[in-house]
């Protein structure tokens, strides 16, 4: 599986070591000496364990000190380390390891907040410190956050404008930002007043009835196939393909301002006319066929993170079998549709599934963990004899 189109994986500077607990001198002397040794003792054991790559291990110590004497700098410097470092390690773990060896915890995004908590109250207490900035930047490349990273290390190099860590972070910035920026720039936050009502996604040639309601142009008459009533307000309508015009004043605005959604509704919506190559990420379980309906509890990291950025495009993905004899994915895929999707408090999530169409996988690899395919579409050649007919 090749890498090429993964995400950034970042080389985090300035978090390779962690520091130490001071002694009882140095130390807050409000602290009795048996409560100071405690969490003198986690903190110890917390930064060997950080030293050995088992970060799970560390977070614990440093939660558990935290709770002892809470707010102190070093152990919230640390913690936040600890995450971050956790989260670089699920997002490099292949795909492959994952589904031999799969993880319940919290994901790649959720150890990127709670680096950013910690990294906050460590910029609230030490604001003229290299090492908060440092933190505080590096839990937002992990999360993504280029541009207020970016800042952020802008705003330390003030401080210290010779300070390694922040310069090196800031090259790797660099690496992404050209990209990155365009594409979050002066980004419109979108509302579901440019939603469809029918397919829930961005309107694609918006068709607005004589009732006043606004629909996806293929939606509305997908809907009318079943009866010709308005789909939200059951208003009767007579509407035809060719007497329905575009609202041009309508889909002006949405292309102006979510440039990059609408291409993908554009790209979707030619793909059930143009049949051709597409990617979309696969979820790895066992062979399913069209029509079929399905309900699936998603609760490994690398799964929540990818339906998160399903639910932000166009609710699809595919369906696979594992080959046991090679380990890896078989050829051909099923594409599924997310009809419902239920988040729970802890990040988990209940869908509800349904299968459309086949595709054979031309080229996949890994990404932030799972897989992503490019497919071709299968289609099915109907029997043309009588024999042919009578043999299926």
């Amino acid at each position: 599986m090749s890498n090429e189109d993964s995400l950034p994986a970042f080389t985090f500077f300035g978090l390779d070591e962690v520091e130490n607990y001071g002694l009882i001198s140095e130390a807050d002397n409000s602290l009795p000496i048996d409560i100071h040794n405690q969490v003198f003792q986690l903190v110890e054991k917390g930064n060997e364990s950080f030293k050995e790559s088992r970060f799970e291990e560390a977070v614990s110590s440093y939660s558990k000190a935290n709770s002892i004497k809470p707010l102190n700098p070093i152990v919230l410097g640390n913690r936040s380390a600890a995450y971050i470092r956790l989260g670089q390690y699920l997002k490099q773990r292949s795909a492959s390891i994952s589904e031999s060896s799969p993880l319940n915890g919290v994901d790649m995004s959720m150890l990127g907040e709670l680096a950013l908590k910690d990294a906050d109250k460590l910029m609230n207490l030490q604001s003229s410190s290299v090492k908060s900035y440092t933190t505080k930047a590096c839990a937002l490349m992990l999360l993504e956050r280029y541009e207020v990273a970016r800042d952020t290390i802008l705003s330390g190099l003030q401080i210290d404008p010779f300070s390694d860590p922040l310069r090196s972070n800031l090259q790797e910035l660099e690496k992404v930002m050209p990209t990155s920026m365009r594409k979050t720039h002066g980004k419109a936050e979108r509302s579901d007043d440019f939603d469809c009502t029918v397919c829930l996604k961005l309107l694609y040639e918006p068709a607005t009835t004589p009732c006043g309601h606004t629909f996806c142009r293929s939606c509305l008459f997908q809907s009318m196939d079943r009866g010709n009533k308005c789909p939200l307000c059951r208003t009767v309508i007579y509407m035809t393909p060719r007497t329905c015009a575009v609202s041009v004043t309508l889909n002006n605005i949405i292309q102006k301002n979510f440039p990059e959604e609408y291409a993908e509704r554009k790209a979707e919506q030619d793909t059930l006319v143009h049949l051709g190559n597409e990617s979309m990420p696969l979820f790895v379980m066992d062979v399913i066929i069209p029509c079929q309906k399905l309900s699936l509890h998603i609760f490994e990291p690398r799964y929540r993170l990818m339906v998160r950025r399903i639910m932000e495009g166009n609710h699809r993905m595919g369906m696979v079998a594992l080959d046991t004899a090679t380990g890896s994915p078989v050829d051909v895929a099923c594409e599924v549709e997310i009809t419902e999707c239920d988040p729970l408090p802890d990040g988990r999530f209940v869908l509800e599934l349904e299968s459309h169409r086949r595709c054979r996988i031309v080229k996949a690899w890994d990404q932030d963990g799972y897989r992503v395919a490019e497919v071709d579409w299968v289609t099915d050649i109907p029997p043309q004899s009588d024999q042919e007919k009578a043999d299926v």
